[in-house]
């Protein structure tokens, strides 16, 4: 579903991405782990285009998305659905407005339709009954849970998570990890998500990258990351600081 080849980027003068390879298979989970500044949420946005590297390719099922006109990238930002850190909701409409957004902006005029279309997300995200609240009664659980949804109304074939279980506490969080592993199952969607939270990499991830100094230093199963002897790999595992 997506290949990435010899990414290098570069931020203020400083080496972001250096030469990143990477693939993603059709419906698996690739978790990508990495320190604080590490470059993650950079090639996040590289992925849809809200960011241009200096070299190298970036393939969306089986097109070469750099170089692509404004016109061309929202063809292939269709198949794209994005889950920001905070859900990144609109404050001033509710619940099913914000999940319907998508629809409308693509054209959909028909209420029937957006009805339907907004109580299966509502039912796949578990929140029945909540459509007519305001993003400022919900829980930041809720709210990654309509964003979720937001993103994945028109059927992307791949969903980016920046962060989805920060800030919020275990329960949550694993209501979020089960919820990203029923889409996967559900929609067969390829997903990548990007996080800090070791817990919910080995829950959801078929393969974890970590990146770091802008280069991939490990790719590979959780199992094999679990017990791998590499003593940076174990450091950022157990949560230790260079000694």
């Amino acid at each position: 579903m997506i290949a990435v080849r010899g990414l290098k980027k570069k931020l203020a003068g400083q080496e972001i991405l250096c030469g990143i390879d990477l693939t993603v298979a059709k419906g698996e989970t690739l978790v990508i782990i990495g320190r604080s500044g590490g470059g993650k949420s950079v090639l996040l946005k590289h992925l849809v285009g809200l960011m241009h590297p200096d070299a190298g390719e970036i393939w969306i099922d089986g097109e070469n998305i750099i170089g692509l006109s404004e016109r061309k990238l929202a063809a292939i930002r269709r198949k794209v659905g994005i889950l920001f850190q905070g859900g990144a909701l609109f404050d001033s409409m509710t619940v099913e407005e914000n999940i319907a957004f998508p629809l409308r902006e693509a054209g959909e005029r028909n209420p029937k339709t957006i009805r339907e279309k907004v109580n299966e997300m509502l039912e796949v995200i578990e929140l029945e009954g909540e459509q007519k609240k305001m993003p400022v009664n919900l829980s930041g659980g809720m709210k990654k849970r309509v964003g979720l949804a937001r993103s994945i109304i028109r059927r992307p074939s791949c969903i980016l998570y920046d962060e989805p279980t920060a800030g919020l506490d275990p329960v949550v969080s694993d209501s979020i990890n089960r919820l990203i592993r029923r889409l996967q199952e559900r929609f067969r969607v390829t997903s990548i998500v990007v996080t800090h939270d070791m817990k919910s990499a080995f829950h959801i991830a078929d393969h974890i990258a970590y990146l770091h100094q802008g280069g991939i230093y490990f790719y590979g199963t959780p199992q094999e990351l679990e017990i791998s002897p590499d003593p940076l790999l174990q450091d950022f595992l157990l949560g230790r600081s260079e000694r």
